[in-house]
Order: C-alpha cells, then structure tokens, then sequence
C-alpha cells in the first residue's frame, strides 16, 4: 500500500516502504499540513530551486538524514549553502536510490534563487512498491507530456499545477490530463496566495470521464 499525503501548496509525502518528501514548503506556507520537525523522510525530492520548493528541505534532512535529491545544479547550491546534509544531483533520465525508482522529467519552468539561476526546474515520476506517482512541479503543459505515460506509465496518480500564473491553470491541467493519462489525478499549487487562486472544482469538470480526480486538502492523503 501507497499513500500519497498532501502537505499543501505543492508538498506531498509518499510513503510505502521508504518515506519520500517533495518540495517541502512547510515554514512561511500558510497552506501547511505539518511542522518540518513532524516531518519524517528517506528521500527528500526537489523539483527546483524557488524558496516555495525548496522550502525545509535542509532542516528536514539534517533531523532525519535523508537525502536530498534534485537537479545537479540545485544539488550543488544546497551543499555549497546548507551544512549536514548529503544531496545526490542528477539531470534529466531514470535512476535508482534506496530501492526506489526515480525519473526526473522536464518541467517549463525558471529555477533560481530569486536573483540567479540554478539549474532547470523539473517534474519527478517515482516507482515505489508497484505504483508510479508523478509529480510535475511549476510547469505548462507540453506535448512530451505523453512520453511520460509511455515510457514510465501507467502512472497511478498524477500531481498537476493549476493555480495558473506561475503554472498551468485550470484548461491546461486538463490538457495535461489527456496527455498523461493518469488513473487518478491531484490538483495542487494553487490558493495559497492570491496571484494563484483556482477553482479545483472547475478542474474536475473539465477532465470529468477521463480519470478520477482527488481534491484534497491540507493533511489529507490519498491511498493507492
């Protein structure tokens, strides 16, 4: 069993037989389900190097000594920033960690540090315990979207953007929704502050008899 626990803005933990964070935005996030001290990780995954990803990445792993997984850039930034923490920076493609399938894929999306750049900005599909979860990060939708079901797929659940002017709204998750082709699907990034207020409600019509989708709130997880 899988479950998939919404942590708010666009921070979830999977846990199975590893525990795996990603983007844990907990301390300034008003939308947060959790404290970083109630936290606890394997894996620690980062999709890009926005403060509101990053987030308690750091603390998180420091507690529990979990690593920090990103792209090679960001990875680099957290050791040269941060002390007690082990990171392993990859790009683009498919590897394995503590038994646990990891993919990162392209996100359309900057990644920086509020001034610099550091690194791409990417999504992350992880294969944990029989099931394939898909966490797109700050991203549009785009047509390689379909690569992801059919190389990796069937992806049993999908974590899409649809706050809109960071990322895709509500029309383009949808978008992403036929290109995916995920079993079910959960909406985040959205509501936690005004430039990206959404309707979740709005998405499920728009994908309605095309996949199940879980609106979840703050705290509350989804069992696969």
């Amino acid at each position: 069993m899988v479950k998939v626990k919404f942590l708010g803005h666009a921070a979830f933990l999977i846990e199975g037989s590893r525990k795996i964070v990603i983007d844990p935005f907990l301390t300034g996030n008003p939308k947060a389900a959790a404290k970083p001290e109630e936290v606890e990780a394997d894996l620690i995954l980062i999709t890009h190097a926005h403060g509101d990803h990053i987030g308690d990445a750091a603390v998180i792993a420091r507690r529990t000594g979990a690593k920090i997984v990103a792209m090679y850039d960001v990875a680099n930034y957290l050791v040269e920033s941060e002390k007690g923490i082990t990171t392993i920076g990859m790009n683009y493609g498919p590897t394995e960690i503590d038994g646990v399938g990891i993919i990162q894929v392209p996100a359309w999306h900057s990644s920086s540090d509020g001034i610099h750049a550091i690194g791409n900005a990417s999504g992350f599909i992880v294969k944990l315990d029989g099931k394939t979860i898909y966490h797109a990060g700050d991203t549009f939708v785009f047509k390689d979207m379909e690569l992801f079901s059919e190389l990796y797929g069937p992806i049993d659940v999908a974590l899409l953007p649809i706050g809109g002017h960071f990322t895709m709204g509500p029309r383009e998750a949808a978008k992403a929704v036929d290109l995916l082709k995920p079993r079910k699907v959960v909406p985040m990034h959205y509501n936690t502050w005004e430039p990206i207020t959404a309707d979740p409600e709005e998405f499920k019509r728009l994908v309605e008899g095309k996949t199940e989708v879980a609106i979840l709130n703050p705290g509350e997880e989804l069992v696969l």
